[in-house]
């Protein structure tokens, strides 16, 4: 008798039935060793995400044979941090590329859904106040409510001839808009950009950019690639004086957590890495990998995991200085930075 091949599930298809499917893994059944090395993260913090994700991943799950939330957990953490192809983990822990995919992609749209709940940019008094004491204890500069900094992800080419994401060295990619504390903890990740945009024009179009028109005390640190502004700080193109070397030293002392920060969200998910090769998927959902990994980091440093323990040690790239016509430039904004200068560095 012909048996309908269509009810049948693809992992069991594949493994047959004396294979331990995914809806039937167990996480007791392995070592915490195992689910570090395999998975990324410990499993107080996968436990956690479990319960975190649980109702989202049940609601896009409604199948007689569903996978359940511990096991699409895991195979989402195990292809944000191998860096290796669906294809490959599948075979780690026994699932179908079919599956596989599934898992990456509820899990990542779940991730999405909480990112307003992980990442937020607070700048009323009292978190001004806390950053403006953490950030001087870095290395002196005042008033700091974050460092900026705009980075690109490798993808593969979209399907259609779209060269908006043909980034100034010539490969394709989405641009993230990044904005951290002190501690590496994310306050903003924009994360839909084409990577052949501009920085400054990110950052024109972005929310922080709204935010901070506004700011009554504070700004932000960015490097050489952006404009002065009064609400952005930035070093000085040609420094003669001391004060003025003194206070680039303490801004790119200061701006490298950002640095530091993509770094180690870059060493931690691998996907992310482009030396290991680009995100096979289109702009739009590899920008959605890219959110739900910040998530991760930020909720992974809110357990009180560190945010540079797996840091990467390359060189940073020298940022090229931004070209400003004359009519550009803010002069209320150089002439607050002088004065911070003259206040602080002198």
């Amino acid at each position: 008798m012909a048996i309908p091949i269509a009810i049948l599930d693809c992992d069991l298809l594949l493994h047959g039935r004396g294979h331990k499917t995914l809806d039937r893994f167990d996480l007791d059944s392995v070592s915490d060793h195992f689910l570090l090395t395999q998975f990324g993260f410990p499993r107080e913090f996968i436990l956690y995400l479990v319960e975190l994700l649980r109702e989202a991943l049940c609601r896009r799950t409604q199948r007689s044979r569903a996978i359940s939330p511990e096991v699409q957990v895991l195979a989402a953490l195990g292809f944000y941090t191998s860096g290796s192809f669906q294809t490959s983990m599948g075979d780690t822990i026994g699932i179908s590329q079919a599956s596989m995919s599934r898992c990456v992609s509820n899990v990542t749209r779940a991730l999405v859904e909480k990112a307003s709940q992980f990442i937020t940019f607070n700048i009323d008094a009292s978190s001004r106040e806390q950053s403006f004491q953490e950030f001087q204890r870095v290395a002196g500069f005042p008033g700091v409510l974050g460092v900026l900094d705009c980075v690109q992800v490798t993808i593969k080419a979209p399907n259609s001839e779209d060269s908006s994401y043909v980034n100034k060295k010539g490969f394709h990619s989405v641009g993230c808009q990044l904005v951290c504390n002190a501690r590496g903890l994310l306050l903003s990740a924009e994360t839909h950009w084409p990577g052949g945009l501009k920085d400054t024009d990110v950052l024109e179009r972005s929310a922080v950019h709204k935010q901070l028109q506004d700011a009554e005390e504070g700004w932000l640190l960015g490097d050489s690639r952006y404009p002065l502004r009064k609400w952005l700080m930035t070093p000085v193109d040609c420094p003669e004086s001391p004060a003025e070397f003194r206070y680039n030293l303490a801004h790119a002392a200061t701006h490298e957590i950002v640095d530091r920060t993509f770094r180690a969200i870059q060493t931690r998910f691998r996907c992310l890495d482009g030396a290991k090769g680009y995100l096979q998927y289109s702009p739009e959902r590899s920008s959605s990998i890219l959110l739900a990994c910040c998530v991760l980091h930020n909720a992974s440093l809110q357990s009180g995991l560190d945010a540079w323990t797996l840091e990467r040690t390359d060189p940073l790239e020298q940022p090229e200085s931004l070209e400003q016509r004359p009519e550009d430039r803010d002069s209320q904004a150089e002439e607050l930075r002088t004065q911070l200068i003259v206040k602080h560095f002198s």
